[in-house]
């Protein structure tokens, strides 16, 4: 029985072409680990000049060493500080302590600035009973009683009086805002002498907030 011999072709041409499909496949991978020519396009949008610049300004300004990274933290530090002692005494809200931030304490603080109260004379007050109490005259004792009696019932009126005032005030222009603290925090501003107060007064006595 004759046997079908196999073409010859059929079977080179086959190895040829998987020979080649293999060097093309390696080819392309070594391609790809090449070093891409600076002429080729970059397959993505050239980052602005702006952009650029800033990318290089935080690369160089991030701290290399754990000393760099502490002196720079001190740095940022001081200057936060300075900042807010400029804005105690301008009364700058940027940068002020979260206490004394927001309108409804800033309003606190002029309510109280622009007025006496008897409060902020405590300190001197105290200081002149203090001294007459320690006179060995029975009379100037009982002087000093009396009045110590007398600086303590004005102080009591006068904050009561004060905080019935200001909250009526509060509710009347800053209804939807957070007053939780703020007649507390105006009557401690009211036992501090006018000159000594930080933030620093920014009304005149007598002139309305």
């Amino acid at each position: 029985m004759p046997r079908h011999p196999v073409p010859l072709g059929f079977v080179f041409r086959s190895r040829a072409k998987s020979e080649k499909e293999a060097v093309a496949e390696k080819a392309s991978v070594t391609d790809s680990k090449q070093t891409r020519d600076p002429q080729a396009p970059k397959g993505r949008p050239t980052p602005k000049r702006s952009e650029a610049q800033s990318q290089r300004r935080s690369v160089a300004n991030t701290p290399t060493t754990r000393k760099e990274a502490a002196k720079r933290s001190r740095d940022e530090r001081r200057a936060a500080l300075e900042k807010q002692r400029q804005a105690l005494a301008t009364g700058d809200e940027r940068y002020l302590p979260a206490r004394d931030k927001g309108p409804v304490r800033r309003f606190a603080r002029d309510y109280v600035d622009s007025r006496f109260h008897i409060a902020e004379f405590f300190l001197p007050l105290a200081v002149l009973i203090l001294v007459l109490s320690m006179v060995r005259v029975p009379a100037l004792q009982n002087i000093a009683l009396l009045l110590w009696l007398f600086v303590i019932i004005l102080i009591v009126v006068d904050s009561v009086g004060l905080a019935i005032r200001l909250k009526k005030q509060l509710n009347t222009r800053y209804p939807d805002q957070n007053k939780k603290g703020v007649v507390a925090y105006a009557l401690m501003r009211t036992l501090q002498m006018r000159r000594l107060r930080l933030p620093k007064p920014q009304v005149k006595r007598g002139e309305r907030p």
